[in-house]
């Protein structure tokens, strides 16, 4: 391999991942960063991106949106070698939601990843304002910030607080950030997953208790009352209709996964309960401060989420495996250096 090609992970079309070259850098916009990728964390979007899941994606694709780097060079505010994380969210900066303060769901939005190509590379330009200082976090850590962040913002947008009952339902790694950020509220939060297996892992690796495998029996652990805040982060149409009955009277439901299903609920059941329905989309500046803070003070246990550790020779073996039997995972890492 030449010194002007890289090695990037793509998905070159549905079921296919490969390790293909790529032009290195070169050309890089004013206002914008070049880092060197140290890790990225593999997501949902990953996975559906490989099993052609995706509606908004355009083949082949560079993948990564979950990355921790070190800047390349001096320049924009920035010192060459400054650990930093990547917000993968570029905004337009001119739209309605924009000037309110919400670039999170920017008209014009694209993700690294899935709208552009992704990290799953050496190195990546991006614009200045999209990274954030990692300094107290090691490369694993700040690789993790995006997917809990995530959760970090849903809880932020529930309004959530000391003594409220909690239910989450879908135990993934979003589903587990949007459980580990309301315990830190002060919410007593409870768990739901047709998986007893999730349900067993995130008891013992977060210390919550054992979970619900029904909404039916979620909602009698509340003796008929239902939660002040329910979060879905099932990504399943069925899944999110099942769960208007468990949202108490006054209560929220926060959606936090997204289908491409239409959503339907009883509209007396829910004006009855003035029940409060919420989007939740990506994060804000904010919210990462807030898991950034979390991880330095020991707040949440990046041991306990990371799954494993590859290189981008092993993804290459293993990416198709771990697609088929993700069950079992809360987040794998692909280390590209220290």
């Amino acid at each position: 391999m030449s010194s002007d090609m890289m090695q990037a992970g793509v998905v070159v079309e549905p079921g296919t991942f490969a390790i293909e070259p790529r032009a290195a850098i070169t050309d890089i916009p004013k206002g914008w960063v070049l880092i060197d990728i140290c890790a990225v964390g593999l997501c949902g979007t990953d996975y559906h991106i490989l099993e052609g899941k995706h509606p908004f994606l355009n083949y082949p694709r560079v993948i990564g949106h979950e990355l921790s780097g070190r800047v390349a060079k001096d320049g924009e505010g920035w010192s060459a070698g400054d650990l930093v994380l990547v917000n993968p969210y570029l905004s337009c900066g001119t739209c309605r939601a924009c000037k309110r303060g919400k670039p999170n769901c920017c008209s014009n939005i694209e993700v690294l990843g899935v709208h552009r190509d992704g990290g799953l590379i050496p190195q990546l330009a991006v614009p200045s304002g999209n990274l954030y200082s990692g300094e107290g976090l090691s490369v694993i850590q700040a690789a993790m910030v995006e997917f809990l962040a995530i959760g970090a913002h849903a809880v932020q947008r529930s309004g959530v607080g000391e003594g409220d009952t909690v239910l989450v339902t879908g135990v993934g790694p979003i589903g587990i950030g949007a459980a580990l950020f309301a315990r830190l509220k002060g919410a007593k939060v409870s768990l739901l997953d047709v998986s007893p297996q999730r349900l067993t892992m995130a008891a013992e690796r977060f210390d919550f208790a054992r979970g619900h495998t029904s909404v039916a029996d979620a909602i009698t652990a509340t003796e008929g009352e239902g939660y002040d805040v329910l979060f879905d982060a099932t990504g399943h149409a069925g899944a999110i209709e099942a769960g208007f009955p468990a949202v108490a009277h006054g209560g929220s439901y926060v959606l936090v996964s997204v289908v491409k299903d239409d959503i339907t609920f009883n509209d007396p059941e829910f004006h009855k309960r003035e029940m409060r329905l919420i989007g939740s989309r990506n994060a804000l500046k904010a919210d990462f401060d807030w898991v950034m803070s979390a991880f330095r003070d020991k707040l949440i246990d990046d041991a306990a989420l990371c799954s494993s550790i590859l290189s981008l020779d092993e993804l290459g073996e293993q990416f198709s495996d771990l697609s088929k039997n993700r069950s079992d995972l809360i987040k794998v890492i692909v280390k590209l250096q220290d």
